[in-house]
């Protein structure tokens, strides 16, 4: 892998982990499900009047929508404005590669290798680490949202599956045409049309930023860049740079936010991250092992 491309993966795992400091930010100003709506419109546009709609059945870009836009991100921009620290999240949601594998071996016949199996199992001890202390005090609603949001990650990915070899970043500019209006109008159910229609009117820059930033580099920049690279080595060699997207989200949270860690936490959000690294490079490890 040229140094480039290498610069690029690690380009995109940054984008992707400040991507949860930015939704902190976000929502200060914002009400989560409007800012969520935001993102995908402009996600959407103007890149629909330039991106090629992909060769993909309406049902799979609306099922695609409906889990990545409007179930993930709702439950993951809800989850943070009710207290989930950005940081956590960031690790939690990386549970969704566990998720796709399950959803693959139930919905699609794929049967996970051993490793992936021992990865899901120490995946799950950290995020129990991880969920004891929330669910002993305030905070389980937050979290349990944000573990909703990876197992709708999950869903969606199991969808881009079905939908075949296409055009993944047309496939993504055009399937976020499904979530601005549903999104909006949850956002005008939930909380309320006075919160939303003040958010829209004094937009400020902080707002805008944080849109911009979840619409281009996290949404056009981030896919287009990993479908580049997914298309041209294989899996293995690109997916394990994913491991660094907790580090970055963790990172940023704390330089940013001030955000830390309780000591449980943080073994859980290790344990996770061993779960995925065992996920990832054990296939390797096997069969490197000496006969």
């Amino acid at each position: 892998m040229p140094l480039v491309h290498v610069l690029l993966a690690l380009a995109v795992t940054v984008v992707w982990g400040l991507s949860f400091v930015v939704i902190k930010l976000g929502i200060g100003t914002t009400p989560p499900l409007l800012l969520a709506s935001l993102r995908f419109l402009f996600a959407a546009l103007p890149a629909v009047f330039f991106v090629p709609r992909p060769k993909a059945d309406w049902r799979i870009l609306l099922a695609y929508g409906f889990f990545l836009g409007i179930a993930q991100f709702g439950l993951l921009f809800t989850a943070v404005a009710l207290g989930m620290p950005a940081s956590l999240a960031s690790v939690v949601m990386q549970a969704q590669v566990f998720f796709t594998i399950f959803f693959a071996a139930l919905l699609m016949g794929e049967r996970p290798g051993p490793h992936q199996i021992l990865g899901g199992a120490v995946a799950f001890l950290g995020l129990a680490l991880m969920a004891w202390p929330r669910l002993t005090g305030g905070g389980a609603g937050p979290f349990l949202m944000t573990v909703a949001a990876a197992a709708c990650w999950g869903i969606a990915n199991i969808v881009s599956k079905k939908a075949g070899r296409v055009d993944m970043l047309g496939f993504v500019v055009w399937a976020s045409l499904i979530p601005p209006l549903p999104l909006l109008a949850l956002s005008l159910v939930l909380d309320g049309p006075g919160p939303v229609l003040a958010a829209v009117s004094h937009a400020n820059l902080g707002m805008i930023g944080a849109v911009a930033y979840l619409a281009y580099p996290t949404t056009v920049f981030a896919f287009a860049v990993w479908s580049f690279l997914l298309s041209r080595y294989p899996a293995a060699t690109v997916t394990p740079f994913a491991l660094l997207v907790p580090v970055a989200g963790i990172l940023g949270s704390a330089l940013i936010l001030g955000e830390t860690m309780h000591p449980v936490e943080a073994a859980g959000g290790a344990v996770i991250v061993l779960g995925l690294a065992v996920n990832m490079f054990g296939i390797r490890a096997v069969r490197r092992r000496p006969s």
